[in-house]
């Protein structure tokens, strides 16, 4: 039985976002592009979520947002069923977005010219966060493991040497990892936290796609890993509410807790909008149902680019995806430079996708990412488009 025909919710619907402010849609250099790039889904949200910010916009005051009781229960019943993970109220700094919560833990936990570590190729914001901050980036490279073809694996020796310098004194890890997909496993979580400890180095876990895996995949938080770890996190990828701007920082231990709160504060990310508690709230008390239907039909997307790909699609190689709605595509053997190949897709095909530098510049060259959260129609008239250029 297709998973979308046993479940209430119609991730089929095609809505027309294209002239409501969208990045997605309206910053497409014309209308007959299909973007399938920037990480955001063109899925209705839960209606739950739907619901909850109607009845608070009939309130007809929308000033500074109090955070209360309801939402830190939320949070915390939410980890705890879903994933066994007993978190502490206060535990819990809220901000504006999970981008900014990695912008103040480098700013809380690094000092100026320090080295961060990262698994590359990795998501972009980590290079700018970094750097922004004034350290250095140290990219410690996935490596493909022979025995299980196209997933990616961490190369230890190299993860080693590199928390050994003396200036790595940060590890930040994406956990899903976008843009490979894995989910890492808690033995190999083990490991991480294991050398960080050895070389004193600290470790910050961005988790928000950790809502989003595929049949037969386990997240593990870090959080349950290592007690030390600061866990980055927030409903908004995997319910689709990016826009409304909130996310959470775990912090276990009270003198790192009271650094991340004075950097929030330097950064200006304190305050939240009066929709943005709300639609958490909804999304972890009544959405996980609609949650685990999102999964299946992702899942049917990824297995029709598979399918797709293989038939009729030369030189793709699509790697196998455990978690995101992220594909991670080879195409070198399409292309020299995966930046011209996406451009050409873009001019000749109409379909906006990324080039795996934007995830690092050696070791995302020959791959692209593909945004599946789309409704299946769209995806397949995209991968269609993009057949047609086949010369």
């Amino acid at each position: 039985m297709n998973h979308v025909q046993s479940s209430k919710f119609n991730f089929d619907e095609v809505i027309q976002r294209r002239g409501t402010g969208c990045v997605k849609w309206d910053e497409a250099p014309d209308e007959d592009v299909i973007p399938l790039w920037v990480a955001d889904m063109d899925f209705a949200v839960a209606p739950a979520i739907q619901e909850a910010i109607r009845q608070r916009a009939e309130h007809p005051v929308f000033g500074y947002t109090y955070v209360q009781d309801d939402y830190y229960e939320a949070v915390i019943g939410w980890f705890r069923r879903r994933h066994h993970w007993d978190i502490r109220r206060e535990w819990i700094l809220y901000t504006t977005g999970v981008v900014p919560a990695m912008s103040v833990a480098v700013k809380a936990l690094t000092m100026p010219g320090e080295r961060v570590l990262i698994l590359s190729p990795d998501y972009n914001c980590f290079f700018t966060s970094i750097r922004n901050n004034g350290c250095e980036v140290a990219e410690s490279v996935l490596r493909l493991n022979g025995s299980q073809p196209g997933r990616f694996e961490v190369d230890w020796e190299d993860f080693e040497a590199q928390c050994a310098d003396e200036k790595t004194t940060l590890f930040l890890l994406c956990n899903p990892h976008n843009p490979t997909g894995r989910v890492w496993t808690r033995e190999e979580l083990e490991r991480m936290r294991d050398t960080c400890r050895r070389h004193q180095v600290r470790i910050v876990a961005d988790e928000i796609h950790c809502e989003l895996v595929m049949p037969g995949i386990a997240y593990c938080p870090m959080g349950t890993v290592d007690g030390e770890a600061v866990i980055l996190n927030s409903p908004s990828k995997s319910f689709n509410i990016a826009g409304l701007m909130m996310a959470n920082i775990i912090c276990q231990d009270a003198a790192t807790r009271r650094r991340l709160d004075r950097a929030i504060n330097i950064n200006e990310v304190c305050d939240v909008n009066p929709f943005a508690p709300v639609a958490v709230t909804a999304a972890y008390n009544d959405g996980e149902a609609w949650l685990d239907a999102l999964n299946a039909y992702i899942c049917d997307n990824y297995n029709a680019l598979c399918g797709f790909a293989a038939q009729s699609l030369p030189g793709w190689r699509v790697m196998p995806l455990e978690g995101t709605y992220l594909a991670w595509v080879d195409v070198s053997a399409c292309c020299d430079s995966v930046a011209t190949y996406c451009e050409e897709l873009l001019d000749e095909a109409r379909v906006w996708v990324n080039p795996g530098t934007m995830y690092g510049r050696e070791s995302g060259e020959g791959y692209l990412r593909i945004n599946l959260a789309c409704p299946r129609s769209r995806l397949m008239e995209a991968l269609n488009r993009i057949k047609q250029t086949i010369k």
